[in-house]
């Protein structure tokens, strides 16, 4: 089996993990029970020894996917030489519907000609590292490792099921319009009748839950499309035990073909959960926005740490030791395969910043109660007292910390928006001080990160390059949208950034102490987007919005890069915040052709 393309899958998910499957109907990548726990199908990172689950025509072939609309029930449908056509529906049961184990449901259905199914069910436990064995029961077969995980798949009597040494086999011959169900469940060692699954009630459930969430939308406008599968997207990144997200639902898709950037993004970075839930909140949902509040405010209580981390484990937790998969070959050949990230414990000043703009926005429409006021105060004063420290900043090199432009703007919005809402509780000393500390750091940025040769904003202290994570500065208002000093800004990053075509910009171009060249960022390119709004050319803002949506995948997804030559999706995949600055994009477009007023978002 070739690798097939990251951007040739479809995500489903159930808000407590999620599954990607490829246009061959493969199931190549499903961690089980949650997003960050050990994989049972792990394919999409070595195709002979990762274990995964196709059902396709005798013969395999490609098809084609879509989603049903409004929902994450995926559809892959193939073409077979003799005209028929076999579909593949896939889907994991939601909120009322899903039961306490998580379950993976395939329905499959010949249109107008029978069709001989084959089924390859090949389960690896904890990322390939045990075989299954095989126990025949009843309706179904259980697969249990050396340890104590144990998956189950039932099927139609009909199957005629056979064990190999590369998994359980089965064929499968179908009438036209007849249609059959399969089950995967995890950690449950009991197989019940298919019946008692019921695939059907379960499919409809499902889509009736998913249809009235996006239903909710407030956005309504000419992306409208590309915005509902955003929201669809990252709805599929919240963990609903806790209120966190992850970053994407996988780990150690490479951002250099073949190459080391390979990391493990299935935890809740507090940046990029701010970005997700400023997405989901400006379009309408506010219970993810008060789920992930309840998140933040846990965190905040603990005094063990002398600030809050960059990222967390999904449950809350600290640790997430980084370790090499030498087993695994890796995406492509792209090793090593990594579980755990080393940047956990890197300071990331910016982090404080996205927090209270997002808390900020929610403040808006409904003040904070006092243990959350707590909690920011808390936020707002460390950044007050460290904004003046070096940092690692958004990008996470692997380097020595620097004074990043992108983390002083990041503390001003900290700063401002404390002091925006302390004045609303008339607490004015303490607003009074915030907003002092809030204008050093403006001045700090002007004197000593600004390029006059370049007329821009630059990366760090006492460099030249350039980054285009400085592009938020007029959206968070640290300057106005207006000013010649953020135009300019613009104007240098589409000149020294762009990468191959002008709706493409690399986040910089500077050695960063890691091996190898990237692609495009995906939140970037939007950035950029957003940069010429703001800047006041809004029909230029459309027309490069109109070709960077175009890059999406079939499905409407993006991931973290993309090639700007071959227009590959690398990295990491759905990228969670990829499709957050699509959301605000459209968001902001929308605004300024209303009113021609400012526009806000992340």
């Amino acid at each position: 089996m070739n690798y097939r393309p990251i951007e040739r899958h479809g995500l489903i998910g159930d808000l407590h993990t999620a599954a990607l499957i490829d246009e061959t109907g493969a199931v190549t990548w499903f961690c089980a029970p949650h997003f960050d726990s050990p994989s049972l199908f792990a394919a999409l990172l070595d195709h002979a020894r990762g274990g995964l689950w196709r059902i396709a025509p005798v013969g395999g072939g490609e098809g084609r996917q879509r989603y049903r609309e409004d929902t994450n029930i995926l559809e892959t449908r193939f073409t077979l030489p003799d005209g028929g056509t076999l579909v593949v529906t896939d889907f994991m049961p939601i909120d009322t519907a899903r039961g306490p184990f998580p379950e993976i449901h395939r329905v499959v259905r010949s249109e107008s000609a029978s069709v001989d199914v084959a089924i390859e069910f090949s389960p690896r436990f904890n990322y390939a590292t045990a075989d299954a064995k095989w126990q025949r029961r009843g309706a179904g077969w259980l697969a249990a490792d050396h340890d104590d995980d144990v998956a189950s798949i039932v099927g139609p009597d009909a199957v005629a099921w056979s064990v190999h040494t590369d998994g359980l086999h089965g064929r499968l011959l179908l009438s036209a319009d007849e249609e059959a169900h399969f089950v995967l469940r995890f950690d449950d060692d009991e197989v019940h009748p298919l019946a008692d699954y019921a695939t059907a009630d379960k499919l409809d459930a499902t889509s009736t839950w998913w249809r009235t969430w996006a239903q909710h939308a407030t956005y309504h406008g000419p992306y409208e499309r590309a915005v509902r599968r955003s929201l669809l997207a990252l709805k599929l990144c919240c963990f609903a035990p806790t209120g966190a997200t992850v970053a994407a639902p996988t780990t150690s898709l490479p951002e250099v073909p073949g190459g080391t950037r390979n990391w493990d993004y299935r935890f809740t970075w507090l940046r990029d959960s701010a970005f997700i839930l400023f997405a989901l909140d400006r379009s309408g949902y506010t219970d993810e926005g008060d789920a992930f509040t309840r998140f933040v405010k846990r965190l905040c209580r603990r005094g063990d740490g002398p600030h809050v981390q960059t990222m967390y484990r999904i449950d809350g937790g600290r640790e997430m030791p980084e370790r090499e998969l030498d087993h695994l070959e890796g995406y492509g050949g792209a090793a090593p395969v990594r579980v755990g990230n080393g940047a956990a414990h890197q300071y990331q000043l910016d982090v404080y910043g996205e927090v209270l703009e997002l808390l900020y926005a929610r403040h808006r429409r409904s003040p904070p109660t006092d243990g959350l006021w707590h909690a920011l105060c808390l936020l707002v004063e460390w950044t007050a007292a460290h904004w003046r420290d070096p940092d690692w900043s958004i990008w996470e090199a692997r380097e020595e910390p620097r004074h990043f432009v992108f983390s002083k703007i990041m503390s001003w919005t900290a700063l401002d928006r404390g002091a925006r809402m302390a004045e609303s509780r008339g607490e004015r000393a303490l607003a009074d001080r915030w907003r002092s500390e809030a204008d050093l750091v403006r001045m700090e940025v002007f004197a000593l990160g600004w390029d006059a040769t370049q007329g821009a904003l630059v990366q760090a202290y006492g460099s030249p390059e350039l980054d285009a994570a400085v592009l938020v500065a007029a959206k968070v208002g640290f300057l106005d949208r207006q000013d010649p000093r953020y135009r300019s800004t613009v104007a240098a990053i589409r000149r020294e950034l762009t990468a191959v075509h002008d709706d493409l910009i690399y986040r910089y171009r500077r050695p960063d102490g890691l091996p190898g060249t990237e692609g495009a960022f995906v939140i970037c390119s939007f950035w950029l987007v957003q940069g010429v709004a703001l800047s006041g050319d809004l029909d230029e803002a459309e027309r490069l919005f109109a070709q960077l949506l175009a890059r999406g995948s079939p499905l409407g997804l993006f991931g973290e890069e993309i090639d700007p030559v071959t227009g590959a999706h690398l990295g990491n995949f759905p990228q969670a915040f990829s499709h957050a600055a699509l959301i605000n994009t459209a968001h902001i477009i929308a605004q300024l052709r209303r009113a021609g007023g400012a526009a806000s978002g992340t």
